[in-house]
């Protein structure tokens, strides 16, 4: 018995229920042509070599199955048909597996381990996008309180520059009154000055005669 892997990848958007999907496809191909499915390996998301469709990132998996070569064909063709694959490829890892309970002994473990891990990612995903959802909540609470401290002052602004437009128009006033007082003196001045020569000639001409 022969050992197969096939690697594929899968649109990064697509959901883990259409991965899923998919996989369990193949998993019924490998039953129908009798072949001993080891486990499928998830990857994670990763960046392309190059663009597919104009996609940079894909999803990437690896099935592992042990066959004679029969089924090779089936998984490619459904693997084809699927529109949300962008790529695979299958290789020949091992010509004779010798004790395939052994093997599928080891795959089994490796698969409960990486179930593991998938659940830890899971977590640590949940716990990164709930601080994102809390940061971004924090973000818009500050945002609009700023908004409205903006507005507010805008609108204390008018107001008191209405309130300190009598006082100012009273300092004003106050501040020219000394000088209009000054300037009304100075102008009167010569004027008195005329009056008293004036008075002072008519007394001396009464005087001579």
């Amino acid at each position: 018995m022969r050992e197969y892997e096939t690697t594929f990848i899968v649109q990064p958007e697509i959901s883990d229920e259409g991965s899923q999907a998919i996989l369990s496809k193949l998993d019924g191909v490998l039953e129908a042509g009798s072949s001993t499915r080891l486990m499928c390996e998830d990857h994670g998301k990763r960046k392309l070599a190059y663009e597919i469709r104009k996609f940079h990132k894909g999803h990437y998996y690896t099935l592992q199955f042990l066959d004679d070569g029969g089924v090779v064909p089936d998984v490619e063709r459904a693997l084809r048909l699927e529109e949300s694959v962008l790529r695979f490829l299958t290789i020949l890892v091992t010509e004779e597996v010798e004790d395939i309970d052994a093997r599928k002994a080891v795959a089994a473990e490796a698969e409960v381990e990486q179930e593991k891990r998938a659940a830890e990612r899971a977590q640590r995903e949940a716990e990164e996008a709930a601080a994102r959802r809390e940061q971004e909540e924090a973000e818009r609470q500050a945002a609009a309180e700023a908004a409205a401290a903006g507005e507010a002052a805008e609108g204390e602004a008018p107001a008191a520059e209405e309130a300190a437009a009598p006082a100012e128009e009273a300092a004003a006033e106050e501040a020219a009154a000394p000088a209009e007082e000054a300037a009304a003196e100075e102008a009167a001045a010569p004027a008195e000055e005329a009056a008293t020569d004036a008075t002072g000639d008519a007394g001396d001409e009464e005087t001579k005669s």
